[in-house]
């Protein structure tokens, strides 16, 4: 079950966190991995671990922000082969109130968070329809759906994110091409350990405990946990699944709720 053998996937940010469990394990489960990255030395590196597992990958310097770089690395692959699956990863973090959040923080958000799923979306559509059909799957958050404190434009990124996922599959759904989202809460990453070294030395071990029992669950999440829903949502065994939001959250959106 949950194959992806012959299948051609794009994985957004697909070199670090999420985006590389993501990558890895269709690599694992028989797809072909490209993966846009702006880090090339850290997407070629992670490409070369793939292959050297067994699997296929690609890597090309992609900025998501920006249509004609999207478009441009998307010709190029389906030259070569069928694209059956986009999974839109990339995406970066703020925080802070409306009040703190500046125009050109916003702006930021705006252009990777929203605009870059956009982009992609926009390109691989026609490429889909002509192909008979294709899966996408978009990273959302927890917070599209309960809003986290200090977090008001990496909110409102994901909550356009979850709406988009809905729209996309609505308008697109007689062309046989599914679009889903996938809602994380904090998930144990790289990312996550910088974050609390900068902001907390002197207390790492406590604020990690912090952060973690947020989770009703008691911990953060795994990004295989979070890869293994992705390939389930990208296979065929998923073929009845469409214009979903699929939390991943160890209760907190539900658990959580009074």
């Amino acid at each position: 079950m949950f194959r992806l053998d012959k299948k051609v996937a794009i994985v957004t940010g697909g070199a670090s966190g999420i985006g590389l469990e993501i990558s890895r394990s269709f690599a694992k489960q028989g797809a072909t991995v490209h993966i846009f990255e702006l880090n090339m030395d850290l997407a070629e590196r992670e490409a070369d671990l793939i292959i050297a597992s067994g699997g296929t990958a690609y890597c090309h310097k992609v900025d998501v922000s920006k249509q004609s770089d999207v478009q441009k690395t998307i010709d190029k692959i389906k030259i070569v082969s069928p694209i059956d699956i986009l999974v839109n990863n990339a995406g970066i973090a703020h925080i802070g109130t409306v009040e703190t959040t500046t125009e050109e923080d916003l702006d930021k958000i705006y252009a990777i968070n929203i605009k870059g799923v956009y982009n992609c979306i926009h390109c691989i559509i026609p490429h889909f329809k002509e192909n008979g059909g294709g899966v996408i799957i978009n990273m959302a958050s927890v917070a599209a759906s309960v809003g986290l404190v200090d977090r008001f434009a990496y909110s409102i990124s994901k909550g356009a994110i979850k709406t988009m996922t809905l729209q996309v599959a609505k308008d697109y759904v007689s062309n046989n091409i599914r679009c889903n989202s996938i809602s994380p809460a904090r998930i144990h990453t790289p990312f996550v350990d910088g974050f609390i070294k900068n902001k907390y030395p002197d207390k790492q071990e406590e604020v990690f405990d912090e952060l973690s029992k947020t989770q009703p669950i008691g911990r953060m999440g795994k990004t295989s946990e979070v890869a293994a829903l992705a390939v389930y949502l990208a296979s065929n065994d998923a073929a009845f699944a469409t214009g979903t939001d699929y939390p991943i959250d160890g209760g907190f959106i539900t658990l959580n709720t009074p």
